[in-house]
């Protein structure tokens, strides 16, 4: 236990939907009652129970940036409410090693009538910071939200833009063992966004111990070495959080192969007809995930049923934003512009390390035939596959940290020559 800063054991909460809670003066009783009596209904057969979470247990060491994942209503923002002790859990227990602190909200305790830097302070005193601790950081937190010149400006003439990052620029500069983070890195501007990421890995490094929740998959992996997966209120895996990720992804019908054994099921024609596309690693391995230093084969398995034809396969690679990346045709030289007999083809592309960005690619694929130009056969989102950087080794991003825009991130070469120029040194 002494190097765990966060055990969950065996927690479960239980909400009762349709109930009612708290004193109610005597006419109300009456009105339900007689709302029930004409209906035939009672307050048993009204209440349903509900259970956010089911027997979750997890621990987290000192100094580790942990994520949480799962879709909406899978029982991450209760997990942190307990976590963060705004609710108790029916069963089970969680204990917390040290001072904590939950950024579930950005803005907590700003008052629209106050200045810039009445709330720093106030939203400060209300998260558990003392003043003189707030003192110390001010400066800091005003600089980092980028409001110097309207700190003393009521925050009700902010922008939407300026308020949240002032507001995060508060939760941010607090200094906890434990650090509790529910979605408040997708605030502000892309630009302000690296600002926060940047902000996190710093924590992360600092040695104090970070629970993210974030539907943002890339801050996931960038930020956690170990994450949990939730589903309907249950844990589904804890791991390693590229492989987390890609499981979680992989539920999205993201899959890295697919196949038709029934050739009159499969995508073509009387011509040509698919029978598997799949996507795998340098040595032949099917595979959802990739280092974005890894090369990545996708292959097409297909049967030319009538010879004579020149047949060319062809993928489509496009981003989770439906945007198409590139377009790969089969130029293989053996095969290019040559008819083809009957039998079953294996036609392979291959991308090579350092080119796509983080995220996830779709791809389709089709077969078609030259002279006279034909679409025989096509699948749309037939598989698909994830794009990861885990910051080891070499890679486009260098050191920066954050979100990197951009559909392909390519580590090009780069060349510099000097020339010493004594015309261009300043006088002193």
């Amino acid at each position: 236990m002494s190097d765990t800063a966060v055990l969950v054991d065996q927690i479960s909460k239980k909400y009762t939907i349709g109930a009612t809670h708290g004193a109610h003066t005597f006419l109300r009783r009456v009105i339900r009652m007689t709302k029930r009596a004409a209906t035939g209904t009672t307050g048993a057969n009204r209440e349903q129970e509900l259970w956010a979470l089911r027997d979750v247990s997890f621990d987290i060491k000192k100094g580790e940036v942990f994520g949480i994942i799962g879709a909406n209503g899978s029982g991450k923002s209760t997990l942190l409410k307990i976590l963060s002790r705004v609710t108790d859990p029916t069963k089970g227990r969680a204990v917390l090693t040290g001072r904590f602190c939950g950024l579930l909200e950005v803005g907590t305790g700003f008052h629209p009538e106050l200045t810039g830097r009445d709330n720093i302070y106030m939203s400060g005193a209300i998260l558990g910071m003392k003043r003189r601790e707030i003192d110390r950081k001010f400066d800091e937190i005003v600089a980092f939200a980028e409001v110097e010149q309207f700190v003393d400006t009521p925050v009700k003439h902010y922008s939407s833009g300026m308020y949240v990052r002032l507001g995060f620029s508060v939760l941010a500069h607090m200094d906890p063992d434990i650090l509790i983070v529910d979605e408040v890195l997708a605030v502000g501007d892309v630009r302000f966004q690296k600002k926060c990421m940047g902000k996190m890995e710093d924590v992360g490094q600092h040695g104090r111990t970070v629970i993210l929740v974030s539907h943002d998959m890339q801050a996931i992996t960038r930020l956690c070495r170990r994450a949990l997966l939730l589903s309907g209120g249950e844990v589904v895996r804890e791991g390693p959080a590229c492989e987390i990720v890609s499981e979680y992804l992989s539920h999205a019908h993201l899959k890295p192969s697919c196949e038709w054994p029934d050739v009159q099921q499969a995508p073509g024609n009387e011509i040509v007809r698919m029978r598997g596309i799949h996507v795998k690693n340098e040595t032949g391995m099917v595979r959802d995930a990739f280092d974005i230093r890894q090369s990545i084969a996708v292959e097409m398995e297909y049967d030319v049923l009538q010879a004579g034809c020149v047949c060319v396969a062809e993928f489509k690679f496009r981003n989770e934003e439906d945007l198409i990346l590139f377009i790969v045709l089969d130029r293989d030289p053996e095969w290019h512009a040559r008819p083809r007999p009957i039998g079953r083809y294996v036609s392979t592309t291959w991308i090579p390390g350092n080119l796509l960005s983080e995220g996830v690619v779709r791809v389709n694929a089709a077969i078609m035939t030259e002279d006279p130009f034909l679409l025989h056969a096509s699948a749309a989102d037939v598989v698909g596959f994830r794009i990861h950087e885990t910051g080891a080794g070499p890679s486009a991003r260098g050191t920066f940290t954050g979100r990197w825009p951009g559909a392909i991130r390519p580590l090009l070469t780069w060349t510099t020559e000097y020339c010493r120029d004594e015309s261009l040194l300043l006088p002193k």
